[in-house]
């Protein structure tokens, strides 16, 4: 019997980008600064200062390996559900900051093996029981393809955990027993 596939994000799920660019965005254009609160939306060029483009945003060298952990919890969380399940970690990247997430992985979670790590976008074309994510983006198309999700509430996304009642994860601490009853339905409990 296979284990059960859960695909966990990296980006505002298990470290926080969105706080540390907003810090280094704050510091380079402290005439426009920004606040977490306002991220409401993934397009965030009305937030910002006209020289902070997205690749100013989040393009800054080494700005992935510099990230916080999500919260105390995550990496022993996340070292039990490597233990029991078939973890995968999914992550949007651009080329250049590949290398900086796997470095940070490794540096925080070094029991994640590079056979684990997958970079890519479209994350509704890979097969997996369960997806922990904070991008609408990846948790509708698989929400509505009948697979369970977690969402990682952010003011991003907001407006899709009411209209679509996703499950909920605001701390790591907890997630494998929360994950194990999520699974257990459908046979998928370990």
């Amino acid at each position: 019997m296979r284990k059960p596939i859960i695909a966990v994000d990296m980006d505002d799920t298990i470290c926080q980008l969105v706080k540390r660019a907003i810090y280094h965005n704050n510091k380079s254009f402290p005439t426009h600064l920004l606040h977490y609160e306002d991220m409401v939306d993934w397009d965030t060029t009305h937030l910002r200062h006209p020289d902070s483009t997205h690749e100013v945003f989040y393009g800054r060298p080494g700005l992935f390996e510099e990230l916080e952990l999500y919260d105390e919890y995550v990496v022993e969380e996340m070292r039990k559900l490597n233990d029991a399940y078939d973890l995968l970690i999914v992550t949007a990247a651009e080329p250049k900051t590949v290398l900086e997430k796997w470095k940070w992985l490794q540096m925080h979670m070094p029991f994640i093996k590079l056979e684990q790590f997958i970079t890519c976008k479209r994350k509704n074309l890979l097969t997996f029981d369960l997806l922990i994510d904070d991008g609408p983006h990846n948790l509708i198309p698989a929400f509505e393809g009948g697979r369970k999700v977690i969402c990682i509430p952010h003011p991003w996304n907001r407006q899709q955990r009411e209209q679509y009642g996703f499950p909920q994860m605001s701390s790591w601490k907890g997630a494998k027993l929360y994950i194990d009853e999520m699974l257990l339905p459908l046979g998928l409990h370990i």
